[in-house]
């Protein structure tokens, strides 16, 4: 059987030890002959990088491993390029959610201006890495899932659509796992189901098991009560995460505003965003828990096993909500043509959506990339919602492009996050002075 080289694109990044945990646990489906790690900050991956490489050393020593800030060593003779980049890393995140709450808005790093602002940043990243694999490994396939996805994919649709990107964001699949068990089946992969909308804007329209049971009612019932919160089950961090878990609560307000399907959680951005603003400390957000949270964990944790040579007892863990990277990664390598839900310009299979909207919709996944699967027409209610976040990604991506500030204004001012465009142009001026060293030079 092949055996694949790979490059993780974000190799500094707190996730690389367990996708290379959840990599190293599934070389009985996935054979590895290489793992790369690629990042422009030597120092940081440089932590990551040793700890890595001892794992790997230990778990599957015959895998060769390197880390490297060089681009050409890091994209020739690769198969695969998983890509998981933060531009401007923590220390931006940080104006993407502290800047919008001076205003009174939601800051959250891939919902509202925030989202706006990091997928700016991150459009000049992706492109830049689709760039030296089809320079180096023209046959390589990318497996994006950089946030924020939905500004990402846009962008690639427009200037790079011929290449072997897909799409793909861990959130349904979170949800997914947590509507297994409410049922109890033991995996997402004993649901199928079909779901609608844009990256971190989407809901459920149908699930059944494999047996064609519908399992919608009681899920329904489940959330209703609940949203999505569980009893811890798994090891998986943000189960324990007191913001995680509002979160998971929250779906129950969601849900109520269309109950006959079950929400994405992300969807409380955009439909409560007031209480969301109001529930937040405009200095201690969401970056900053991780920075006292995953941040130093990760790091101390990695320093420690350089320092002991060995990885024995280690606190890092599988990133099981990971697995679908695996899963992608198969499908195109071995042509499984697994179901799987990925972000993809519609071409009609969202019937009364526009046919260049990049929507996130089952897919079955070959060798030769996904094939959408066809929803059909979507009532109003998600339609309209739909079609103003579109617009808002749309005139974001155009905006990046053109260098618009006129069309960037608008984006933040469509934004079910946003009041008053004199408040969308105030805070825009404001991101524009945070990012001066990230996005294109606005006219």
């Amino acid at each position: 059987m092949k055996k694949f080289s790979i490059v993780i694109a974000g190799g500094g990044s707190t996730y690389t030890p367990e996708i290379i945990l959840m990599l190293l646990d599934n070389l009985h489906r996935f054979p590895i002959s290489q793992i790369k790690l690629y990042d422009n900050d030597y120092e940081r991956q440089k932590i990551i990088a040793d700890a890595c490489e001892i794992i790997v050393r230990e778990q599957a020593p015959d895998i060769r491993f390197l880390a490297t800030t060089d681009p050409k060593e890091a994209f020739t003779e690769i198969d695969f390029c998983m890509a998981h980049i933060r531009v401007g890393k923590y220390e931006m995140r940080d104006h993407d959610e502290k800047i919008p709450l001076k205003y009174g808005i939601v800051g959250q790093e891939t919902c509202g201006p925030g989202g706006i602002a990091y997928g700016l940043r991150s459009i000049t990243g992706v492109i830049e890495l689709i760039d030296y694999m089809e320079q180096y490994s023209p046959d390589a396939w990318m497996l994006n899932y950089s946030n924020p996805a939905a500004i990402v994919a846009e962008a690639v649709r427009k200037v790079r659509p011929h290449s072997k990107v897909l799409n793909i964001c861990d959130m349904p699949i979170d949800i997914e796992e947590r509507m297994a068990k409410i049922v109890g089946l033991e995996s997402r992969k004993d649901l199928v189901v079909r779901y609608y909308g844009l990256n971190h804007f989407g809901w459920w329209c149908d699930i059944r098991d494999h047996e064609g049971r519908d399992l919608m009612p009681k899920i329904k019932e489940y959330v209703k009560e609940n949203g999505y919160n569980l009893e811890p089950i798994g090891k998986e961090p943000r189960m324990n995460d007191p913001d995680w878990l509002h979160t998971y609560r929250f779906a129950r307000q969601v849900w109520e505003t269309d109950p006959s399907l079950l929400p994405t959680t992300y969807l409380k951005y955009y439909l409560f965003p007031d209480h969301v603003a109001a529930d937040s400390d405009p200095s201690y957000t969401r970056v900053d828990m991780i920075r006292d949270g995953r941040e130093k964990w990760v790091f101390e944790e990695c320093r420690r096993i350089k320092e002991a040579g060995t990885a024995a007892h280690t606190t890092l863990e599988i990133g099981v909500h990971a697995s679908f990277i695996v899963d992608l990664a198969r499908a195109i390598a071995f042509n499984t043509h697994e179901r799987m839900l990925l972000i993809v310009e519609n071409k009609g299979a969202i019937s009364n959506l526009p046919s260049t909207a990049m929507v996130e919709i089952p897919c079955i996944v070959g060798s030769a990339g996904p094939e959408p699967m066809v929803i059909g027409e979507i009532p109003w209610f998600q339609k309209g919602l739909i079609e103003q976040q579109l617009a808002v990604e749309k005139l974001a991506v155009e905006a990046y492009f053109e260098h618009s500030y006129q069309k960037l204004w608008q984006s933040l001012i469509l934004s079910k996050t946003m009041k008053d465009a004199d408040v969308a142009k105030a805070l825009l001026d404001d991101l524009i002075a945070a990012n001066k060293d990230f996005w294109p030079e606005l006219h």
